[in-house]
């Protein structure tokens, strides 16, 4: 008979033991410590307390992309992510409303969030050596929204019509910020003034963010999966 009293086999010893045992090894390997339930979610899951965390935190849906546009590509950005919505929600079984989409705007791709002043003004079309699909000359409006018969061939691809589906646009801070220094001075303005303008224009439903890179970072990290539209 065994003697309640004598210590137990290793076989025995409580499932802690285990627990306490790998978390051990796991730290000697420099692997961390045993990760729990609570501790796979990933941090910036819970949110953050900057505007562009709180930004990050409204994308929707179940099944999120993000399209990463760092070039205007024939607005192909805006293309894809119509695409997305029509046939995501024909393969998923869902609506709309399960579908996250965050379009980051960047480098070339920064006109697409100014509106049609800001292209007259600073002849946008000429800078940045996009054409108006109407007239073939360089464009004094912004193609890519509000857009007339011919310009996309799509015509529910165009942005504002997107922004109404609740695709989240970013436009990055870095490149407003450079962007409108080379055009201020290409016409003999003041760099902040210019930028500030192009801010204050941007197309309803666009935010800033930080920078391009790290809205694609932070989009990710939210579930999204990339794709480069650019």
């Amino acid at each position: 008979m065994l003697d309640p009293k004598a210590s137990k086999p290793d076989s025995f010893k409580p499932r802690r033991w285990f627990l306490s045992g790998a978390a051990a090894t796991a730290a000697a390997f420099g692997f961390g410590k045993v990760a729990s339930s609570a501790d796979a979610v990933p941090p910036t899951a819970t949110g953050g307390g900057t505007d562009f965390q709180k930004w990050l935190d409204r994308i929707k849906g179940q099944y999120r992309q993000v399209y990463d546009m760092p070039e205007p590509n024939n607005g192909f950005g805006l293309i894809w992510s119509h695409v997305y919505l029509l046939t995501g929600a024909q393969g998923y079984g869902v609506s709309e409303s399960e579908l996250g989409v965050v379009v980051v705007l960047r480098h070339n791709a920064i006109p697409i969030a100014l509106n049609d002043s800001m292209w007259a003004k600073y002849t946008l079309g000429e800078f940045f050596k996009i054409n108006d699909p109407a007239t073939k000359a360089p464009a004094t409006r912004n193609p890519f929204a509000h857009i007339k018969p011919g310009d996309l061939p799509i015509p529910d691809a165009a942005l504002d019509k997107l922004v109404a589906r609740g695709v989240m646009f970013g436009a990055c801070n870095m490149a407003i910020t450079f962007r409108s220094a080379a055009v201020a001075k290409q016409m003999g303005l003041r760099p902040e003034d210019v930028k500030k303008d192009w801010i204050d224009n941007l197309m309803p439903g666009v935010q800033v963010v930080p920078s391009g890179v790290v809205a694609v970072n932070g989009a990710q990290a939210r579930g999204c999966s990339y794709c480069f539209a650019g």
